[in-house]
C-alpha cells in the first residue's frame, strides 16, 4: 500500500493543482481550452506514436489481451443495456452511463503505468489503448444514438479524426515498418510526451464541475461503484479467464480501474445526451478514486 500512495498521491495532487488553478483565476478563461486542445492534438499522440513504435507487437499475449477488453465492453454494455430496458432509461441518460463505466481516463491511466512500470509498461499500455480508444469510441456513439437513425459515415467520422487514434495508427506503422524513428524524431517526440501527462493531470483537474454533484446523487453514485469497483472486479477475473501474464493482467485493471475520460463530457453534449449527469459522474468518479485506486492497485501488486 505504501508504494501504491507513493505513486498516486503526486498524480492526484496535479490534479488538485488544477482544480485550485482553475478558481482562482490565476490564468485567463479561454487558457484551459488551449491547453486542452494542446495536449489533445500534439503532445498526447506524441507520447502515443513513440511508445507504440517500439511497443513488443511480437508478444503472444497480445491477442488474448484484446480478446479480454472486447470481453470486459461486451459484459459491461449488455448489463447497462438491460437495465436500460427494464428501468425504461432515456436515450440521452443511457449515453452517459455508457460512458462513464467503459470509457477511461487517459491521461491517469498512463501516468500510473508510467510510475509503476515504466517504458515497458508505456509500450504495452499503448497497444491496450489502441484497442481501447477506437471500441470505447464506437460504444459511446451507438448508446448515444440508440433508436436513431445514424449512418456508417456518421458513426466512423469521429473515430477516423479521433488524434489518440490516428497516433496509434501511426506509431503501429512506424513499428512494423523498416524506418522507426529517424534523424532524432525519437528524441523530439520524448519531449513533446514528458509535457503531456502533467499537463493533462492538471487539465483534469481544472474541468471537474463540483457543483453537479449536488444534483442525483444517487445515480451519480450507482454509476461511480459500478465504474471503479464493480469493472476492475470484472477485469480481474477476465484477466484469469484469458490467462494474462501478470504485466498485462495489471494494466488490464488498471484501466478499467481509472476514472471515466473527461472528453466524455464533450461528445455528450455533441450528440445531445445528458451533458450534466456525464459532468457529474466524471467528477464523482476522479474524487472518489482517490480512495478506490490505492485498495486495488495495493491487492493486484501485493
Amino acid at each position: 500500500m505504501e508504494q501504491v500512495l507513493l505513486v498516486l498521491w503526486p498524480l492526484f495532487a496535479l490534479i488538485a493543482m488544477g482544480f485550485i488553478l482553475r478558481r482562482v483565476s490565476l490564468f485567463a478563461a479561454d487558457f484551459w481550452p488551449s491547453a486542452e486542445k494542446l495536449n489533445y492534438f500534439i503532445l498526447f499522440p506524441a507520447l502515443l506514436i513513440n511508445s507504440l513504435a517500439s511497443a513488443p507487437l511480437d508478444n503472444p499475449k497480445l491477442p488474448y489481451l484484446a480478446a479480454a477488453i472486447f470481453f470486459i465492453l461486451g459484459i459491461s454494455s449488455a448489463l447497462v443495456l438491460v437495465i436500460k430496458i427494464f428501468s425504461k432509461m432515456p436515450i440521452p441518460r443511457f449515453g452517459a452511463h455508457i460512458q462513464g463505466i467503459t470509457r477511461f481516463n487517459t491521461y491517469l491511466g498512463l501516468a500510473i503505468v508510467a510510475d509503476l512500470f515504466g517504458t515497458e509498461g508505456i509500450a504495452i499500455a499503448a497497444v491496450l489503448m489502441a484497442i481501447l480508444v477506437p471500441s470505447c469510441n464506437v460504444v459511446a456513439v451507438l448508446s448515444l444514438t440508440s433508436g436513431a437513425k445514424i449512418s456508417i459515415k456518421q458513426l466512423i467520422l469521429p473515430i477516423i479524426k479521433n488524434p489518440l487514434i490516428i497516433s496509434c495508427v501511426i506509431g503501429i506503422l512506424l513499428n512494423l515498418l523498416p524506418i522507426g524513428l529517424p534523424f532524432g524524431t525519437d528524441q523530439l517526440l520524448k519531449l513533446l510526451a514528458a509535457a503531456s501527462l502533467p499537463l493533462g493531470l492538471i487539465c483534469i483537474g481544472a474541468a471537474l464541475q463540483t457543483a453537479t454533484l449536488r444534483i442525483e446523487f444517487k445515480p451519480l453514485m450507482i454509476s461511480s461503484l459500478v465504474r471503479l469497483l464493480a469493472m476492475p472486479a470484472l477485469a480481474i477475473f477476465t484477466a484469469k479467464l484469458f490467462s494474462l501474464p501478470t504485466l498485462e493482467s495489471v494494466l488490464l485493471v488498471i484501466f478499467f480501474a481509472i476514472p471515466t475520460a473527461p472528453t466524455a463530457y464533450i461528445l455528450t453534449r455533441q450528440l445531445k445526451g445528458d451533458s450534466q449527469l456525464m459532468a457529474g459522474i466524471i467528477t464523482l468518479q476522479t474524487v472518489m478514486a482517490v480512495i478506490t485506486l490505492p485498495v486495488i492497485l495495493s491487492l493486484m501488486l501485493d
